[in-house]
């Protein structure tokens, strides 16, 4: 995997270099590790004898929503456009675990909160355990958080732009090599009509906001939820923010069709932007 950098990781350095210092601390992977590297006229100096240029950095600090990948070749923007979507999405750096934006829409909350702790929430909310089921993976966050927690994940991405993205974003290593985690490219409103009944213990239902992705938020979809949870399995759904209009129309709707297909227990968990429901 190669280093990747914002300006989070980058302006630091080069305020080093400004006030005259000789060595800085910076982070090669979005925050994951720090690494000292040497400075100079000709740019950065990294242990393993790689130059980064001042001219790269200054394209990275002029780009703040853009992550880039160190490669060969040079530096990389991470944004890629999805032939299967028509969407373009970028990796979009915090300043600790990035997110992904799919036609300039966050995929997680990035205002009050972080990627990694907006699903710290989702996960406390949902309490996974033995088999789960992440229907939108994404950056593979909440496959990663559940898989901590000692479940067994089966994670599904549509998008092969966004998995692209997420082989190249070192907090989504663990997606890829953790041997509890099942990654899945695929449409999890098709895949799921071929899975067992009640096989599931848990199901982490993290969609694209319903405009992007409407058929994920409808009656059939959450009867195919319901049929492959085991009884007494736990549903948490992520809605988004629930203060806003849009965010209670959604809820209200999510709410009265989830209950339609047939779960129980149905309530609001506004702390986790999100509803949870169980299947008797």
């Amino acid at each position: 995997m190669p280093w990747v950098f914002s300006h989070y990781e980058l302006q630091p350095a080069k305020a080093a270099y400004e006030r005259g210092e000789t060595k800085a601390r910076i982070s090669p992977d979005l925050g994951r590790s720090q690494v000292v590297v040497g400075l100079s006229d000709r740019g950065l100096h990294f242990p393993q004898g790689r130059v980064l240029p001042w001219e790269e950095v200054e394209t990275v600090l002029a780009h703040p929503t853009l992550c880039y990948a160190w490669e060969a070749e040079g530096l990389v923007p991470l944004q890629v456009y999805s032939w299967l979507t028509g969407r373009t999405a970028q990796l979009y750096p915090t300043g600790h675990a990035p997110t992904v934006l799919l036609s300039g829409i966050a995929m997680h909350r990035v205002r009050g909160s972080r990627p990694w702790e907006d699903t710290q929430a989702k996960i406390r909310a949902a309490r996974p355990r033995g088999r789960v089921l992440d229907t939108c993976a994404g950056l593979g966050y909440t496959a990663i958080q559940a898989a901590d927690q000692g479940a067994w994940v089966l994670s599904v991405e549509l998008d092969p732009a966004v998995l692209a993205l997420a082989r190249k974003n070192p907090w989504s290593r663990e997606w890829f090599t953790n041997p509890r985690i099942v990654g899945v490219q695929g449409d999890v409103a098709q895949l799921i009509q071929g899975m067992p009944a009640e096989h599931f213990h848990v199901v982490l239902h993290d969609p694209p906001q319903f405009a992007l992705a409407g058929e994920l938020y409808g009656l059939p979809f959450y009867r195919e939820l319901y049929r492959v949870l085991r009884p007494g399995g736990r549903l948490f759904h992520y809605i988004g923010n629930p203060e806003t209009r849009m965010g209670r129309n959604v809820t209200r709707g999510v709410v009265r069709r989830l209950q339609e297909a047939g779960f129980r227990e149905v309530r609001r968990v506004p702390w986790a932007f999100g509803v949870l429901a169980r299947k008797p």
